[in-house]
């Protein structure tokens, strides 16, 4: 059930895996297959990748059998990911018995840590390639077709990729993902990011405009703006001295067209400002929601987790959000079972979720990760079973806060951007509202990707609304 649980709730992020939509396939006389797994980084990295390896005359496909290269962009934050990216790379090994030229490499956050055990203990790559590499890769698949193993995961201050145009792997023509700025600055002990994707930089704001404005200009109706903290972007122009803080960022995208939503994620609580959600009252096409990750509730437990911020503050963070944006979504990440976390610490998470109402959450159990500050600090004590239980309170309390939230809209309108079909019928068509809340409704005749419509709700289950399209 909990594996289910775990599952469920990465596919909120995206989707576990991914593969690319076809480019022309016939044009190109060499292929690449590339999955993708974890945070939304990740996927527009791998739509970075895409350009790169499309430059050097490859081109995407969803067959892996027909591939040259096959890569895997990988995720470190927690010990099930790595598990299934093994699995994968244990597949891809036996494809390689069969066809002896084919190359597979790794990307990103597991490259730095799991090199040596992926290329010479294991032999189950020929490339291994960290997120600040991907310019290097031409040169790297080069050495690995004459049989070398072919390795860069150096980190860099400054890569931002911002002069790479991504290519848009499997979009659906509506939404695309910018990434703003790269890597994070925040230790906190649980996370190994900092480690596998560097020190926080953030890139030109002119490069950001240019992408976004393009997207629109070709049909693009909403774009979500991405870093790890994007709440401290900071961007110094030296040629107008012109200081672009995130909250500037945010209205100069907003002003590129009033029909292209803005949407952004992640928030550090300790980071987002009254000035960030001054300017999401101001614009309407700033969609209204907030990804605010807790991780828990307990002072103790946070100060453990250097989040640099107690229990009351958060709660004081929440009511400003509720005060300036009563419409506001919020969303979180809660751990179980960190370590040395008691029944009075898990009882403080469970009451901090009451507290924030939040819509969903990303919920999972502790999982050490090597080389961060808890694995060096803290024992990890917490028996399994125990993080299992803990774990499974928190996801039924948040499926109730969940239902309750989705309650609440019955019988309200909404402007829904149309996605395109539902998964579940075709006949119903699925979109978002400004809340991120996922909207099912009846097709009506005419309605095309990327139209707005306005929904009322009429039904609703714990994940999802139900409506109509109102005439």
């Amino acid at each position: 059930m909990l594996d289910l649980i775990n599952k469920v709730h990465d596919e909120n992020r995206q989707g576990e895996a991914f593969a690319p939509f076809p480019v022309d396939e016939n044009h190109y006389k060499k292929h690449f297959y590339i999955e993708s797994y974890g945070c939304s980084m990740n996927f527009a990295d791998s739509e970075i990748v895409a350009s790169i390896l499309q430059d050097q005359g490859f081109g995407a496909t969803r067959n892996m059998e027909i591939a040259d290269l096959i890569f895997i962009n990988t995720c470190s934050i927690r010990e099930k990911a790595e598990q299934t990216v093994r699995k994968r790379l244990t597949d891809f090994k036996k494809l390689k018995r069969a066809r002896p030229g084919l190359l597979v490499g790794v990307l990103g956050c597991m490259a730095e840590r799991l090199k040596a055990k992926f290329l010479e203990e294991e032999k189950l790559v020929d490339m291994v390639v960290g997120p600040d590499a991907y310019r290097t890769l031409p040169g790297l698949i080069e050495e690995a077709e004459t049989g070398q193993k072919a390795v860069n995961v150096l980190l860099s201050r400054d890569e931002t990729y911002a002069d790479i145009a991504p290519v848009r792997l499997d979009s659906n023509g509506v939404s695309a993902f910018v990434s703003i700025m790269r890597g994070c600055n925040n230790m906190c002990s649980f996370c190994v990011v900092p480690f596998t994707r560097g020190r926080e930089r953030s890139r030109d704001a002119e490069s950001i405009l240019a992408e976004c404005t393009n997207l629109y200009n070709d049909g693009y109706k909403e774009v979500t703006l991405l870093g790890q903290n994007v709440d401290s972007y900071y961007y110094v122009n030296e040629r107008s001295d012109e200081t672009v803080t995130f909250a500037s960022l945010l209205e100069k995208v907003a002003q590129i067209g009033s029909d292209l939503r803005v949407r952004f994620s992640t928030s550090h609580p300790k980071d987002i400002t009254d000035e960030v959600l001054h300017i999401m009252a101001k614009y309407e096409n700033i969609c209204k929601y907030i990804h605010l990750p807790v991780q828990s509730g307990s002072s103790r437990v946070l100060q453990l987790m250097n989040r640099t911020y107690t229990r009351e503050w958060y709660m004081a963070k929440v009511d400003r959000i509720r005060e300036i944006l009563p419409d506001c979504g919020i969303s979180s990440d809660i751990i179980a079972g960190f370590c040395t976390e008691t029944v009075e610490d898990h009882e403080d998470t469970l009451s901090i979720m009451e507290y924030s109402r939040y819509d969903l959450s990303y919920m999972f159990f502790y999982s050490e990760r090597p080389g961060t500050l808890a694995a060096r600090r803290y024992q990890d004590d917490i028996p399994l079973e125990v993080k299992k239980r803990r774990l499974q309170e928190i996801v039924d309390l948040q499926g109730r806060l969940s239902r309750e939230s989705n309650l609440l809209d019955l019988g309200k309108t909404f402007t829904v951007l149309a996605e395109g079909p539902s998964k579940k019928n075709p006949a119903d068509w699925m979109g978002r509202s400004s809340q991120n809340k996922v909207i099912v409704f009846p097709k009506p005749e005419g309605l095309k990707k990327g139209d707005y419509v306005k929904v009322k709700v009429t039904d609703c289950t714990q994940a999802t609304l139900l409506g109509r399209v109102e005439e």
